[in-house]
Order: C-alpha cells, then structure tokens, then sequence
C-alpha cells in the first residue's frame, strides 16, 4: 500500500532515479554521468577538509550542540521509563497517540513563533560556520531532490513553483525522504526489507537529525531540518507505518486502519506544514491547523485503501475495518472473489462517506496556510476527491477497475486549485491570477498533455 501523497511512480521514470531512491542500491542504469552521481550519493558527506575539520556538518553547530543535547535527555529518559513506557503506550488509543504527536509538532512550532515575535531582528545562524564546498553540495543536493520530485510527482511538483525558493526546496526535500522510506515497503526490493533494515533506517534518520547525512539526499533533509520548526516524531512514527505493513494485513477496526494512515501519511502532514507557513493573518489556532493537516493526509490514505482493494487482495492484505466488513455482512472471502455486489456497494458508500468527511475537516485548513503555500495543497486534495468520484463512476468495483484522474482532468483542476488558493483569511493580499499560466503552460507537455 503506498503512502498517500506520494503519487504512483511514473512508468516512464528514469530507472537511475529509482536506484537513486533505494537504500543500499549498488548500481543504476544508464549513462556515466548517472552513475556516478549515484556513486557520490554512496560516498557519503563525511568529508575530511584540510586545516582540521573532521566532517562536514549540515547543520550549524549551535543548533547541533542544542539537538545533542536534547537527545542525550531524551535517551535518559527511555533508559529510566524502558519497562513502563512502551506497555503505556500500547494502551494508548490510536487518536490518543496521533493527538500526542500533533500537540509536540504544535508547541515546536508555537515556541519558534514566540521567539520570533519577540525578536524580530533574530537570525538563525546557519551559514557562518558551513565551508563554501558544503553550501555548494547542498545547492546540489536541493536540485537533485526537486528533479525526483518532479520525475515521480509531476503534478505536486507544479504546485510547488509558487512558493519561496527556501519552502520550496524544503519541501522537495521532505517529499524525497518519505518518498524513499515508502520505497522501502512497496518497492522493487520490497521482499528483502527486514525489521532490522528499517531499524537501520532510522538510525539513518537520527543521523539527519543530528546533522550527519550519510548520503546527499539525505544532507538536502538535514539542512531543512536545521531551518524549519520540524519535530522528529512524525518521522519515526512513519516509519512505524512501514513495520505496520511488515508485519500487519488485517486491521480488527477503525481504530487500527487511522493510527496505520496517521504513520504512512498522515505524518506527511505535521512534516509540510512547519514548511509551508501559517497565513500571518489567520486567527484560526495552530493546533486546528495542524489537526486540518493530519484530516488530509488520512482522507488521502483513505482513498488510496479504496482504490487499491483489488490490488492488495492480490497480495494477500485487506485494509479494511474487518468489524465494519462484518456489519454489511462481508468476508475476506468476498473481497478475494472480487464480485461487485448490493452488500459490497452499500459498505463502499459507507466508507467513502467517511473519507470525504476528512476532507471537509481539513478543507478550512488549507485557507489558513501561507497564500504560496496552498496551490500544491489544494492540488492534492481536489485530484484525491476526484478518485472517490471515479470509484463511484465504475459502479464500486475496485476488484478489477482501478480509479484515476485521467491527464486532461489534473490539468483541469489546477486552475481550481489555483482560484481555491486565492480565497484567504482577512486582510491577505492575492497573488494575480495571471501569474498561474506563465507556470502551468509550459509544464503542460511534461505532464503528457
């Protein structure tokens, strides 16, 4: 199953980007050049400079020191709580959990803002202490980052053009390490990832954090990290989703499924939105903010489980609420047959209902971004509305159909999502609708239309 907002990979994409994207990969195909910008990405960062330096450190040291810091209290505290922590948190319910790690992300981020709000004048002190070599191989590992997201998520890429240079690379760089987490479970080399692999991968992911990349895409991570009021834990939480699927292919209840689309995609949204930026003059609270965020990414997750039955019942794995299942009277045996039926259509509408009821929580969300920041969002939420509307269309049966927005359709909605992303709080000054077609015509034959 792969994780809402990360969109199907291209047929076409390049199989040196793929590579690219995989942990461990060896080689790629392709011309010289390509291999070895893959070999680079294996060296690693850890570069010696003359004069001392030992490694290059993406992250400034101050902001280093203070991380270290953190972690050495927080690996305290795991060591003094090992025997009761982990059995409280199995009594958690899903949105006790979910609701825990959206409170962090929202007093991160309102910390920041109090900070700023009462230093104006304060400057992060990234640069001054970042060798001129290091800066140059970031500016490279931001563009590599912006050219896989365009090659897998041409549409959202489109979406991000309008946002500040800085947000927008950010963005990309959040994109490619969930983009690659999710390659770990539902990609070509999906059978050989072990819970030790991902377990590596989150040492990997500590690493980042700590402002000590292991490869280039993972520097471009490391340097938005060290910028932007991001908290880890939705990223250790997705990659809980990916030992979800490891070793879970039925889910008892609804309680089970939304703490699954919380840890796959509904992260994605506590990720982006310290990124994007909250409109400064909305009045709508963080915490609604972000809660409309984590509404999109589970209503997205949603439909993909929709759209994807068949597929999944192909691989053995049902992600639907089994006591819901049961209540419209059906099996696994009924999906593995594959039949559209009364029963069938009436427990489709029943869940469809609810994915749109997401929707409509995290619709009022979006107007509260940053006015640059909405077009992608909008994009996304209108074209995964648009696959409930097809399921519908092909009478339920996502057995032997699989729902899409055709081609003509994406380049339909991104001028309604560009007119939705003009509707603001109070007071927000819009961006002229002219703007939008010097962006979207010339990327109109990359998008095969």
């Amino acid at each position: 199953m792969q994780a809402a907002g990360l969109h199907a990979v291209n047929s076409t994409a390049s199989p040196c980007w793929r590579e690219m994207l995989l942990v461990g990969a060896s080689s790629c195909s392709g011309d010289g050049n390509n291999r070895s910008a893959l070999l680079a990405l294996k060296g690693g960062l850890r570069t010696s400079f003359p004069g001392g330096s030992s490694s290059v450190l993406m992250v400034p040291r101050a902001v280093l020191s203070q991380r270290q810091e953190a972690s050495s209290r927080a690996s305290a505290r795991a060591q003094s709580s090992l025997l009761t922590e982990p059995l409280d948190r199995n009594f958690q319910s899903a949105e006790q959990r979910v609701h825990e790690a959206v409170a962090k992300q929202v007093a991160i981020v309102e910390k920041e803002q109090s900070r700023s709000s009462q230093n104006p004048k304060f400057v992060d002190v990234r640069p001054d202490l970042t060798p001129v070599s290091t800066l140059e191989m970031l500016e490279e590992a931001y563009t590599r980052c912006g050219e896989v997201c365009a090659e897998y998520a041409k549409t959202f890429y489109l979406g991000t053009k309008l946002m500040t240079p800085e947000r927008q690379r950010a963005i990309w760089a959040i994109y490619v390490w969930c983009r690659r987490t999710d390659e770990l479970v539902d990609g070509p080399n999906a059978s050989r990832i072990t819970p030790t692999a991902l377990d590596r991968w989150e040492d990997r992911l500590e690493d980042i954090f700590c402002g000590q990349p292991y490869d280039m895409l993972d520097a471009a991570l490391a340097d938005t990290v060290s910028k932007f009021p991001v908290d880890i834990q939705p990223f250790r939480d997705m990659i809980d989703g990916m030992r979800m699927d490891l070793v879970k292919s039925r889910y008892a209840n609804f309680d089970e499924l939304y703490l699954y689309c919380y840890n796959v995609a509904g992260t994605v949204g506590l990720m982006s939105v310290p990124i994007m930026g909250i409109d400064p003059e909305s009045k709508a609270t963080t915490q609604s903010v972000y809660n409309g965020a984590l509404a999109l990414g589970i209503a997205n997750q949603l439909t993909n489980i929709l759209r994807d039955v068949g597929e999944d019942a192909r691989r053995g794995r049902v992600y639907l609420p089994q006591d819901e299942l049961a209540r419209f009277g059906l099996t696994d045996e009924d999906i593995f047959a594959g039949k559209v039926t009364d029963k069938w259509r009436a427990f489709m509408k029943d869940q469809i209902k609810r994915a749109r009821m997401f929707f409509v929580e995290a619709e009022q969300s979006v107007l509260e971004l940053d006015k640059d920041s909405r077009w992608p969002v909008w994009s996304a939420l209108l074209l995964y509305q648009q696959i409930l509307d097809a399921i519908e269309a092909n009478d339920y049966d996502n057995f032997t159909k699989r729902a899409y927005v055709n081609k003509w359709k994406k380049f339909a909605t991104l001028p309604m999502a560009y007119g939705r992303a003009l509707l603001k709080p109070p007071g927000v000054q819009a961006r002229s609708a002219v703007g939008i077609y010097s962006i979207i015509f010339p990327f109109k034959y990359s998008l095969g239309l």
